[in-house]
């Protein structure tokens, strides 16, 4: 396994730390007043799915473990799971919720998403960047309520609630930033 400066470790890369695999799930360089600069990650075990905090000198030298990326499509939920299959050879693997996170709520029948592996183990999952919706629920107009700076509520037809802007009414389908749920445009369709 290849050993890496810690300031170099990214936001999906799995590390080795005393003997155990952890996926890591925030990174963040801190440059203290005194004293050298550190970088500070949030880990989950792979195996347990413990979280734990790990702070390392940016020189010092953390084990990257090489992973398998495989696009996989979305196929139904299994109670907290998810199940997918290997666009190539279909065989279907299941996915915790804790491995994909919070982007799960926008996961959709078909969907392809970028699968990372480790000796057969799911560590992390990439959704596309976008998914289109249609808003079932929004807030009727408020009069005097300029377009450019306000947004309304609306619900959407997974149940997830979005700020979209003004003229966006029910049944308008929309492009949502599966990241961080934000309204990104009206669909073309």
């Amino acid at each position: 396994m290849p050993k890496v400066n810690a300031n170099t470790i990214r936001v999906g890369n799995v590390v080795e730390i005393n003997g155990k695999l952890f996926a890591v799930l925030k990174t963040q360089m801190v440059q203290p007043g005194k004293g050298g600069a550190f970088a500070q990650f949030e880990l989950r075990g792979i195996r347990d799915g413990v979280k734990t905090q790990e702070r390392y000198r940016s020189s010092e030298q953390v084990e990257r473990v090489s992973l398998e990326d495989r696009d996989y499509q979305y196929l139904y939920p299994e109670g907290d799971n998810f199940a997918f299959m290997d666009t190539e050879n279909f065989e279907q693997i299941v996915v915790s919720r804790d491995v994909i996170g919070e982007p799960a709520v926008w996961l959709q029948e078909g969907m392809v998403c970028n699968i990372r592996t480790y000796e057969g183990d799911p560590v992390s999952a990439e959704l596309p960047q976008t998914v289109t919706l249609q808003i079932v629920e929004a807030d009727p107009v408020v009069k005097g309520q300029t377009a450019s700076s306000s947004f309304k509520p609306a619900v959407l037809e997974n149940g997830q609630k979005i700020l979209v802007p003004p003229h966006i009414e029910s049944g308008t389908r929309v492009v949502v930033a599966t990241a961080d749920g934000s309204y990104m445009e009206r669909a073309k369709d």
